[in-house]
C-alpha cells in the first residue's frame, strides 16, 4: 500500500476513531455490496458502518488503521469467494477485523491429542430401521437459544451442554439452559477450561459428579473461574451414561440423530467457516479435528442433503447461530470430518 494511501486512511480513519459513527445503508444479507468496493472511501465507510453495528472501538488510530486493514483483506475474499460459488455464501460479521490466524487462536478448542477415553457401552441405535427423511429438534423443542463462548477455547463445553440439554428435553419434557461454565472450572480431569477438551471426557463429569448445575445459577463467564462445587442447594440436570456413534459411519450418525441432539467433531479452521453466512456449506476443510459443536438435525433442499448444526458463535454468525453442512459427500468422514468423532449422552426416565 503507497504511503499517501496510508496517510489517506489515517486522517480518515482518525477522523471518527472516537466518535459513534452511524451510517443508514440497507445491508444486503451478506453485509455489502459491490459499490463498497467501488473506491476506498466507500470502503472506509462500510468500515465504519460495520464498526458501529459490532460496537467495536480500538485503542489508537494505528491499531484502527491495522483492523482496517484486515477487514479490506478479508472484505476481498469474502467477495472473490461470493462470486465462485453458488451452494453457500460469506458475509461480513463480528470476525471481519480479525486475521485468520486470530480467529483461530480464539474461537476454536478441540483438543482431540488427549488419550481419547472411548464409551463403554454399544451404541444403542445399530437396531433403528425407520429414520425419517428429515428432523429438527428445534422445531420439536430441544435446542436452547444459540449460545456464545466468546474468545474462550470453551467448544467442547458447549457442545456437551447442547447435547445434555436435549436428552434432558426429550426425557422429562423440560427444556432448561445447562452450565457450560461448571464444566470449564471444575472438569479438570482431562479436559483444560479455555484452552480445550472433549466431550467424551465432560459427560463423564456430569455422570461422576452428580449432574450439571443450570446456566442461571452458574452463569457463563467468558473465561476460567474458581470451581464452586457445592450443589446442595441447586436443582441439577443428570444423565445416565453416554455413548460414542461408529466413527466414519454416517448411516449409524443419522440414526442417532434421528432420536437426539449429537455432539460431533469437526474441522473448523477453514477460512470460508469463519464467514460462513448461510446455504448449504460445502467449503474445502479437512479432517482436523477442531472444533466441537452439536448436530440438532438434517434434511435435504434442492437435492443437496445436510446435517443441521448449533455452533456457539453466537446468534449473528452463519444462519442465526446454526450452519447446514452437506451429508452424502461420498467420503466415509463425511464433510469437515463430522461423521469421525460422534457422541451423546443418556439419560433413563
Amino acid at each position: 500500500m503507497a504511503l499517501s494511501t496510508i496517510s489517506k486512511l489515517a486522517l480518515a480513519l482518525s477522523a471518527t476513531l472516537f466518535i459513534g459513527y452511524a451510517i443508514a445503508h440497507d445491508f444486503s444479507i451478506v453485509g455489502y455490496s459491490p459499490e463498497h468496493l467501488a473506491s476506498m472511501d466507500k470502503t472506509i465507510e462500510l468500515f465504519e458502518s460495520w464498526m458501529s453495528r459490532h460496537s467495536k472501538t480500538y485503542r489508537s488510530i494505528e491499531e484502527k488503521l491495522h483492523r482496517f486493514e484486515i477487514f479490506l483483506d478479508n472484505l476481498k475474499h469474502i467477495d472473490e469467494t461470493n462470486k465462485k460459488v453458488s451452494s453457500y455464501w460469506l458475509g461480513l460479521n463480528e470476525f471481519a477485523d480479525l486475521s485468520h490466524e486470530e480467529f483461530k487462536s480464539k474461537y476454536l478448542g478441540l483438543k482431540v491429542e488427549f488419550p481419547k477415553k472411548r464409551s463403554a457401552r454399544g451404541f444403542s441405535y445399530w437396531d433403528v430401521e425407520d429414520v425419517p427423511e428429515s428432523v429438527d429438534w428445534r422445531l420439536k423443542g430441544a435446542v436452547t437459544p444459540v449460545k456464545n463462548q466468546g474468545s474462550c477455547g470453551s467448544c467442547w463445553a458447549f457442545s456437551t451442554v447442547a447435547a445434555v440439554e436435549g436428552i434432558n428435553q426429550i426425557v422429562t419434557g423440560n427444556l432448561t439452559s445447562l452450565s457450560e461454565q461448571e464444566l470449564i472450572d471444575c472438569d479438570r480431569s482431562f479436559n483444560n477450561g479455555c484452552y480445550g477438551g472433549l466431550m467424551d471426557y465432560a459427560f463423564q463429569y456430569i455422570m461422576s459428579n452428580s449432574g450439571l448445575r443450570k446456566e442461571d445459577d452458574y452463569p457463563y463467564l467468558m473465561e476460567e473461574g474458581k470451581c464452586i462445587r457445592e450443589k446442595e442447594q441447586f436443582d441439577v440436570v443428570t444423565i445416565s451414561g453416554y455413548e460414542d456413534v461408529p466413527a466414519n459411519d454416517e448411516q449409524s450418525l443419522l440414526k442417532a440423530l434421528s432420536n437426539q441432539p449429537v455432539s460431533v467433531a469437526i474441522e473448523a479452521s477453514g477460512r470460508n467457516f469463519q464467514f460462513y453466512k448461510g446455504g448449504i456449506f460445502t467449503g474445502r476443510c479437512g479432517t482436523e479435528m477442531d472444533h466441537g459443536v452439536t448436530a440438532v438435525g438434517y434434511g435435504s433442499s434442492e437435492g443437496t442433503d445436510y446435517i443441521i448444526v448449533k455452533n456457539s458463535w453466537g446468534p449473528k454468525w452463519g444462519e442465526n447461530g446454526y450452519i447446514r453442512m452437506k451429508r452424502n459427500t461420498g467420503k466415509p468422514e463425511g464433510l469437515c470430518g463430522i461423521n469421525q468423532m460422534a457422541s451423546y449422552p443418556t439419560k433413563e426416565n
